[in-house]
């Protein structure tokens, strides 16, 4: 077994909650202000989103998300030895990306719960979604642009390059749902391009905007990509089996939305009794006309067969397979251990998160 580096036993006591908040901390005041140029009611619309705001228009202290990627684009600019500072514009345009992406995400699975609330086109109905959606993309860019520097060009290319995966992640994600069967390689595919582009780019922005060259921020993507892959499987597992207290969502969320997540699709593929019957309640499924009145036991029953079939155990170990993949593309360029140690910690708290 190979002996352990300096970093990793810096990273057991790396402080997971001061660094998310860091990255909140620093990211919030440059994200308000980008949110600020919307007109109204947009900018309204938004701040009930982030969570400022409840749907009454008082000032809220809603839950803003888990702040991985911001904090992951101060510890890019970091990694390329420059200040975490320069990595803030990367951070909220990151943050703008993703938040464009759940606006019509939530529209286009009709979910009406995102963190403990109703979602916006629940509240301010589904065009003010899209309309928002739409603008929080447009000011990704130009918080970016106004830079002004030939770093923030890069930036920005990284970004729309990423931008274009995640939606092309979302409509495979689409067409999967009246799929009777997926294969393990195109959920895979399909959750790469999803979750795994926006957070390789949030890990190789600061980087890029701190002057890093490609081979740089390219190893730093690889890590982000993985590391994405590895969130995705949690968030696959959450979305079935996760705690609605926790998650803010429905229990077995992903069933009522027909998703072809992991765990569905590796039961699928395992063969047996259970995925055999699973495939025939799920063939039943899409073909039915009554799906949203289907009780708990239905649901439960579902989840039941995709255990017993092994798609929960494939996917958490497919989860801390690409957790160990992220880490092992760490030592593909140098940095400061106290930088590497907390992209280890960061990658742990992904795969053991709750919600």
């Amino acid at each position: 077994m190979p002996s352990a580096s300096p970093s990793d036993d810096i990273a057991g006591s790396v402080d997971i909650t001061a660094l998310l908040e860091r990255g909140r901390a620093m990211s919030a005041p440059v994200l308000r202000a980008a949110v600020d140029r919307l007109a109204p009611p947009m900018d309204t619309v938004a701040s009930y989103h982030f969570g400022w705001i409840d749907a009454e228009g008082r000032p809220a202290a809603g839950d803003g998300g888990k702040a991985v990627r911001p904090a992951l684009a101060l510890l890019s600019a970091e990694a390329a030895g420059a200040a975490p500072e320069v990595g803030v514009p990367g951070a909220v345009a990151v943050e703008l990306v993703h938040n464009f992406s759940l606006l019509h995400d939530d529209l286009m699975d009709g979910d009406e719960q995102r963190r403990h609330r109703d979602t916006v086109w629940k509240v301010h109905g589904p065009a003010q979604a899209i309309l928002v959606g739409d603008a929080l993309f447009a000011l990704a860019n130009e918080v970016l642009l106004e830079l002004g520097t030939a770093e923030a060009g890069r930036a920005t290319r990284r970004l729309t390059t990423a931008t274009r995966k995640l939606i092309d992640g979302q409509a495979q994600d689409i067409s999967y749902e009246h799929r009777e069967r997926v294969t393990v390689e195109e959920c895979l595919e399909m959750e790469g391009n999803k979750t795994g582009a926006l957070l390789a780019c949030a890990v190789s922005i600061g980087a890029v905007l701190g002057g890093a060259d490609d081979r740089t921020a390219d190893t730093l993507e690889k890590y982000g990509y993985h590391l994405g892959l590895a969130f995705q499987a949690v968030d696959d597992l959450l979305g079935i089996w996760g705690d609605p207290v926790a998650t803010g969502k429905q229990t077995w969320s992903d069933l009522r939305q027909r998703k072809k997540s992991l765990p569905v699709v590796a039961a699928l593929a395992a063969g047996g009794p259970a995925s055999q019957r699973l495939g025939e309640l799920l063939a039943a499924d899409a073909k039915s006309n009554d799906f949203d009145s289907f009780s708990e036991e239905e649901f439960a029953t579902r989840a039941a067969l995709i255990e017993r079939a092994g798609g929960r155990e494939w996917t958490s170990q497919e989860a801390r397979r690409q957790h160990t993949v992220a880490i092992e593309a760490l030592n593909g360029i140098g940095m400061p251990d106290r930088v590497r140690a907390q992209l280890v910690a960061l990658a742990d708290f992904v795969v053991v998160r709750k919600r």
